[in-house]
């Protein structure tokens, strides 16, 4: 039964021109497949049928596997069969209309305010750190995505009219606030860029060589601030954007804002940050409520000890 895998990704080698890498990844979900039904003794791929892909998914899910890795497997499956029917060796595509358990979303990490604040008041003595301040408190300030930061050129900013002008997905152009502190941030790096950049250069962030400031080398930036500042947790740019969506959500409660703000084409994209408020919310009802307070052992004892002498 291994035959035939074999065939299929090298049809997707040669013929579809596929990465190494997507290859790979087709070949270790059919291994699975194929050591599954020698395990149930199903000895070829004609007699595989829907009831017997349900009963693989079941499997997959009993292992530990989640509903997105699940489509995934699903997916090379059925890509397969289309190969096995084109050879003549299927009759059918058994995994045709089997879907994958869904997932349990993930909720973003965000930082809280207080742990954003403790990253960025300081006072930087340092070009590169002057810049690398005005990144993040700018990426803070307007819920910017990493492409978009490091694609800026300086036309997009109005520091007077504290705006900025991005190219978000889809080539949709959006213009966003910039708060108080950002723009002082740029302010302050935008006096030493000129001693940096290349001539002609227009991007607003600009490396040591003087050319635009590579994504990688933003993240790279930003992990090394958390380190330096002590932050409790890894830093990445979607940690911003993220701590700056929630914190907007949770002060203003105007969800639709928050998704112009964001670019989300669609507000189920933003509705995940109602969320993470909710959690807030229930942190703070939990610590603060007389009656969801757990009482201490103190308490307890002391009100023990009255009784006990009445």
């Amino acid at each position: 039964m291994a035959a035939p895998v074999v065939a299929f990704v090298r049809h997707l080698a040669t013929e579809k021109r596929h990465s190494p890498r997507t290859c790979d990844h087709y070949q270790r979900d059919l291994d699975r497949l194929v050591a599954w039904l020698i395990e149930v003794d199903i000895p070829a791929w004609s007699e595989l049928t829907i009831h017997d892909i349900r009963r693989y998914v079941a499997r997959l899910s009993r292992d530990g596997l989640s509903g997105r890795s699940i489509a995934r497997h699903l997916s090379a499956i059925r890509r397969f069969y289309q190969f096995l029917l084109r050879e003549g060796l299927a009759r059918d595509n058994p995994a045709l209309d089997v879907r994958a358990p869904k997932s349990g979303r993930r909720l973003p990490k965000v930082a809280d305010v207080d742990q954003i604040s403790q990253l960025l008041d300081i006072n930087p003595d340092d070009p590169l750190e002057i810049r690398d301040l005005a990144m993040f408190e700018l990426m803070y300030s307007s819920g910017l995505r990493l492409a978009e930061l490091a694609s800026l050129s300086l036309p997009a900013l109005d520091l007077k009219g504290r705006e900025v002008r991005v190219l978000g997905k889809g080539n949709k152009e959006r213009i966003l606030p910039v708060g108080g502190k950002a723009v002082a941030a740029l302010n302050q790096w935008l006096a030493h860029r000129a001693a940096m950049a290349n001539e002609g250069e227009t991007a607003v962030f600009v490396s040591q060589r003087g050319g635009r400031l590579s994504q990688r080398s933003i993240q790279a930036r930003l992990a090394r601030w958390g380190m330096v500042q002590g932050a409790d947790q890894r830093l990445h740019p979607h940690l911003l954007r993220h701590s700056f969506a929630s914190h907007m959500l949770e002060s203003s409660g105007d969800l639709r804002a928050v998704q112009e703000l964001l670019g989300h084409a669609d507000i189920a994209t933003t509705q995940v940050y109602t969320h993470l408020d909710f959690q807030h919310l229930a942190r703070v009802y939990d610590q603060s409520h007389p009656r969801a307070r757990r009482r201490s052992t103190n308490h307890i004892n002391r009100n023990d000890n009255d009784h006990t002498g009445s």
